[in-house]
């Protein structure tokens, strides 16, 4: 049972260490990975355009909520490498008339890139979450399962996980 608690310990002291050194960040940016990219003529480049901004803001969002967004600190260069929708988008019901807003399956996002520290330091940043549970999905609308994602991301990000 002391193992234990000792070990529990460190694991929080550790955490909370990193989130304490995870400083101030001053600039979020997201760009659109290649493989993704190659994909906007089946989604919509407007949709992906929609989903960089949507992670930029809720990145935002969550250091504001956390008081790391601020000027003097790092630069965190965001790339959304993968975006799957839950339901078809407007793109792929033009394209294929078999589908329909009924249609659903799991979706989610790869999310990489890197914090560059306001000394010149850089380490890398990288996150996926895909749904794995059909059911969830039912209720979605087209990216809810990589809204879910930025969110996962964002929030977890934001405490210096």
């Amino acid at each position: 049972m002391r193992t234990f608690a000792l070990s529990a310990a460190l694991i929080f002291s550790a955490a909370a260490a990193h989130a304490a050194a995870a400083g101030p960040v001053a600039d979020v940016t997201v760009s659109i990975g290649p493989e993704l990219r190659e994909k906007a003529e089946t989604y919509g480049a407007r949709d992906l355009q929609r989903l960089a901004a949507e992670l930029e803001a809720d990145v935002e969002t969550a250091l504001a909520r956390e008081g790391r967004l601020g000027q003097g600190g790092g630069r965190l260069e965001l790339v959304l490498a993968d975006a799957v929708p839950t339901r078809p988008t407007f793109e792929q019901m033009s394209d294929r008339p078999d589908l329909s807003m009924q249609s659903f399956g799991t979706g989610g996002a790869t999310i990489e890139g890197r914090l560059v520290h306001a000394d010149g330091s850089a380490e890398p940043v990288a996150f996926r979450w895909y749904e794995d549970d059909i059911r969830w999905s039912r209720h979605g609308g087209t990216w809810s399962d990589a809204e879910k994602a930025f969110e996962l991301f964002a929030r977890d990000f934001a405490k210096g996980r």
